[in-house]
């Protein structure tokens, strides 16, 4: 994400601005749509975040005000939607020794997401330090997902990769728009796993990340540690399309996860079909054609000649 920092002050503005989006968003798709897929051809899908020059979510856009580019050329979008989209999403927290005494706030807040999802959007809510497991199945049904959490079990060291590895398994057989979550205030210390093999997979199977990072301040024998996010993890998340929220109090913890699920709510979904299939790597870039916006989306696919599916 090109703003690494979340202030309350933006997170502020960007639900007051999200209010008046869905209303727009809500109301009907974007008469310049296309049509989805046609049997047999492969496209590419992207889902794009759109700021303006503050920060805030803008909503109401057309097919018009975007371009879309494979290694430098530009593309023909065989899709294009601005309606409000469902997703499925895993929500890993950290529940390492350094936070044990935030429990009570990192559940709030993971609330604040579950709170904010639509009937049609989907969640897992997990937990990872020397072990990792879900307490939940995937489902729509938020209290469920609430009680859940009283599940969670806390440990050290903190694998950090395993978890985001272990989210990456539950989404990957599932075809929606698929999203992992994760939040910690402290790198990895134990992953077999490591950045670089999540972000190969989230390239492959075209999930985007969505990490939120705490710094922390715990005591170790008898002397005050300061811990922070993992450095990869913003890296990650830029790469897949998501966004990084670097956070440097602890009461911005909710508004951090509200803005997640506010971006995933006012998401555009674009495609296009590649002109070549050579199992490669190619950049992407998504440019607007309207001055004052900025587009967030992964950077790069691999041009596999096997169909994507997108809802």
């Amino acid at each position: 994400m090109h703003h690494a920092l979340v202030s309350r002050a933006r997170l502020a503005l960007s639900g007051l601005a999200l209010i008046a989006g869905l209303a727009v968003l809500q109301g009907s798709v974007a008469t310049a749509q296309i049509p989805a897929f046609k049997s047999g051809v492969a496209t590419v899908p992207l889902y794009v975040t759109v700021t303006d020059s503050d920060g805030r979510l803008v909503p109401g856009l057309t097919q018009r005000d975007f371009e879309v580019y494979d290694k430098g050329k530009k593309q023909e979008l065989t899709l294009f939607r601005s309606d409000v989209t469902p997703f499925t999403a895993t929500i890993m927290l950290d529940t390492s020794l350094s936070m044990a005494l935030l429990t009570d706030l990192v559940k709030s807040a993971a609330e604040q997401f579950v709170m904010r999802m639509l009937p049609d959007d989907l969640a897992r809510l997990g937990y990872f330090n020397d072990k990792i497991a879900f307490t939940s199945e995937f489902t729509n049904d938020r209290d469920a997902l609430i009680r859940s959490l009283e599940r969670m079990d806390f440990g050290n060291p903190t694998r950090l990769w395993d978890a985001v590895d272990f989210g990456l398994d539950a989404l990957e057989p599932l075809d929606e728009r698929r999203v992992v979550v994760v939040f910690t205030d402290g790198g990895d210390t134990d992953s077999r796993r490591s950045r670089g093999d999540v972000v190969e997979r989230t390239r492959a199977a075209a999930i985007i990340v969505y990490a939120i990072g705490l710094d922390s301040e715990l005591e170790v024998n008898g002397r005050r540690v300061r811990t922070s996010p993992d450095r990869g993890l913003r890296g990650l998340a830029e790469e897949s399309g998501g966004g990084f929220f670097h956070l440097k109090e602890r009461n911005e913890l909710g508004p951090a996860f509200t803005r997640v699920v506010q971006e995933l709510h006012t998401q555009y979904v674009l495609g296009f079909t590649p002109e070549v299939f050579d199992d490669k790597v190619h950049e992407l870039e998504v440019k607007m054609t309207r001055r004052g916006l900025r587009a967030r989306t992964r950077r790069s696919y691999i041009a596999s000649a096997a169909p994507a599916q997108t809802r």
